[in-house]
């Protein structure tokens, strides 16, 4: 079966997480969608809530040659006929990357073809060119109506339907609705964190660990998943503190088994005292990214944190299993439209790609010269660098 993701606000991270997470022949499209062909059973409503980098998903129908709108049209009908109505029927419409088709008609004469039917319904449309996810969300057209996706691939429509959109209430829950928070010291997004813990292909009976857990939001996120081990240190006894309380919070408002639990108030450098050599699965963690507030000496930071990474990696190769895999943030450090990358000692460990190889040719993939991947937006000083690391094979 054929699916249709649509991609997040950095389309390489989100196609890197995709591929990671299934298997399947993988197609981009453009820069807001990838097309799967699976033969795994995909439940959206429940993949949904796992990926961080997906803004909509849902699978293919049918395929029309570009120019045939009578076709195009009938395909939609018949894909409308099969959805069980009751009461009014919202429909939307959203084109992605569609040149030959006048929306406006399209959605007036499907209103139309619908009411000659004796059906009620309404056409949802907004001021963006497509339908955002809050916007089918608030307007039910995942239960009770449908939004309909055409794809322009060569020369072919791509007819879909939506199936599931990103939870935007229950991410902006968890990263504001938390009770510990620390704004001065930076907090991952949960978006990114759950993009981080399936680059590391971690499975629920894995040990996760997180050595600069901060608030905890790697860890929340792992427990949502249903990760049955998890480890949190961190230098900072109030982040251990946070921590704990985060995990009390995520624990009683998602009603969450008993999960087996550790936090530690150690230095990254001891973490060996409280973890047993090579007993970690994955380690996924966003160390400490150096000052975040007032003006930065670029140089002297990046030579500390090149030492503090360094001395990182030395710890992770003694605690890591030799199958492991680590997924970590690495600042960049953005000074007069300059990047200033880090480049710590990488130690027994390798940068992997997290694209497959079929895909890594297409222009549209965004990587750097190392294989990793940078997340950010234009106004901030200090952009994320995603690596993700595994132990050399001899």
């Amino acid at each position: 079966m054929k699916y249709f993701f649509v991609l997040g606000n950095n389309p390489t991270l989100s196609i890197a997480e995709i591929t990671t997470v299934f298997s399947g022949q993988s197609i981009i499209v453009n820069d807001q969608i990838l097309i799967l062909d699976s033969l795994e059973n995909i439940q959206p409503s429940q993949v949904i809530t796992r990926l961080g980098g997906t803004i909509k998903l849902g699978v293919i129908n049918s395929q029309v040659d570009r120019k045939n709108y009578k076709k195009i049209l009938k395909n939609i009908l018949q894909l409308i006929e099969k959805k069980e109505i009751v009461g009014k029927f919202k429909f939307g419409i959203s084109c992605y990357g569609v040149d030959t088709i006048n929306e406006k008609k399209l959605g007036l004469t499907i209103k139309k073809n619908l009411q000659d039917k004796g059906i009620s319904c309404r056409w949802v449309v907004s001021n963006e060119a497509t339908l955002s996810s809050v916007v089918v969300e608030q307007n039910k057209l995942i239960d009770k109506g449908m939004e309909i996706i055409l794809i322009k691939i060569n020369n072919k429509i791509l007819i879909g339907q939506t199936l599931a959109v990103q939870p935007f209430k229950q991410l902006s829950f968890r990263d504001y609705g938390r009770p510990a928070r620390d704004d001065l010291s930076g907090m991952l997004p949960p978006k990114l964190a759950q993009i981080m813990l399936n680059l590391a292909k971690i499975k629920p009976n894995y040990t996760i660990l997180d050595p600069f857990c901060g608030s905890g939001t790697i860890l929340t996120e792992a427990m949502l998943i249903n990760s049955q081990n998890v480890i949190g240190a961190d230098i900072s006894s109030k982040a251990i503190k946070d921590t704990k309380k985060n995990i009390e919070w995520i624990t009683t408002n998602y009603k969450l088994p008993i999960i087996n639990y550790q936090l530690f108030n150690v230095d990254v450098t001891q973490i060996l005292k409280h973890v047993q050599a090579n007993s970690i699965d994955a380690i996924v963690t966003e160390p400490y990214l150096g000052p975040q507030r007032g003006k930065i000496k670029i140089e002297q930071v990046v030579k500390e944190l090149n030492n503090l990474y360094s001395q990182t990696l030395i710890e992770f190769d003694k605690i890591l299993k030799s199958t492991g895999r680590i997924v970590m943030v690495w600042p960049v450090f953005c000074s007069h439209q300059e990047l200033r990358h880090l480049n710590p000692i990488l130690n027994n460990f390798k940068i992997i790609n997290p694209i497959l190889k079929n895909l890594q040719q297409d222009k549209r993939i965004k990587l750097t010269e190392r294989n990793t991947i940078i997340y950010g937006r234009e106004q901030q000083k200090i952009w994320r660098e995603i690596v993700i690391l595994e132990k050399f094979t001899y």
